[in-house]
């Protein structure tokens, strides 16, 4: 178990590391006006930071259901349940991602994709229906603020409401640390100054690689597991 434990805060230091480096680049890559190579490379369709945040999605998905199942063992059904639909929402985002294999397996998407996405891609976030783009509705700001509310104020608001507290133990709702705060604060300033193409990228990224460290080391830990 101590082992186990060690091997565990071992990797959640590499998450962070990873999630820093990502914002080190991001940053160097404007400081240095490198603005073509970021969108070329580093951030390029099927690229570096794509497939890392696929990874961590993926592998957020897969600790997810690993606790939906520990849950379940222990008689915590409705727990378990809400664990297993936070896992289709990371395996759904997962598939966002990366279109849901467009360009990996090479196939061409339906008419409605080829009429209705900004990209002609398989995927629901870059649908523009009427004249409302959701990838600036939907999956823009309002997600954005959602995200930043579950990392930055639910964690506050749960120390201070014994009926969040047992919300969020009831539905297994892994909370943000300090540390996760510090990492949504530090990256949401970057991103904020940085002008650089698919900096939202970066951002995907990180948050990514953030989830998965919330959800291996939430802050309520005892009560989620």
């Amino acid at each position: 178990m101590i082992a186990h434990r060690s091997g565990l805060r071992y990797f959640d230091g590499l998450l962070f590391g990873a999630a820093y480096t990502v914002l080190i680049f991001t940053v160097i890559y404007q400081v240095t006006g490198l603005h073509e190579e970021f969108r070329r490379g580093f951030a390029a369709e099927d690229g570096p930071l794509e497939w890392v945040t696929v990874a961590g999605l993926l592998a957020t998905a897969i600790a997810l259901i690993r606790s939906a199942m520990f849950l379940r063992r222990r008689n915590r059904r409705g727990a378990a349940l809400a664990c297993g639909v936070y896992a289709l929402l990371f395996v759904f985002a997962a598939g966002e991602e990366i279109s849901w294999g467009q360009r990996l397996f090479g196939w061409e998407p339906g008419d409605f994709f080829l009429e209705k996405n900004a990209q002609q891609e398989t995927n629901l976030h870059n649908l523009v229906l009427g004249d409302v783009a959701l990838v600036k509705t939907v999956f823009g700001p309002v997600l954005t603020l959602a995200i930043l509310f579950y990392l930055l104020v639910l964690p506050m608001i749960y120390e201070r409401s014994s009926r969040v507290q047992r919300l969020a133990t009831r539905l297994a709702i892994p909370l943000a640390d300090r540390r996760h705060m510090i990492l949504a604060l530090v990256a949401t300033l970057v991103i904020a100054v940085v002008q650089l193409p698919l900096k939202w990228e970066s951002y995907e990224c990180v948050f990514s690689l953030l989830m998965l460290s919330i959800v291996l080391h939430p802050h309520n830990d005892e009560q989620v597991t």
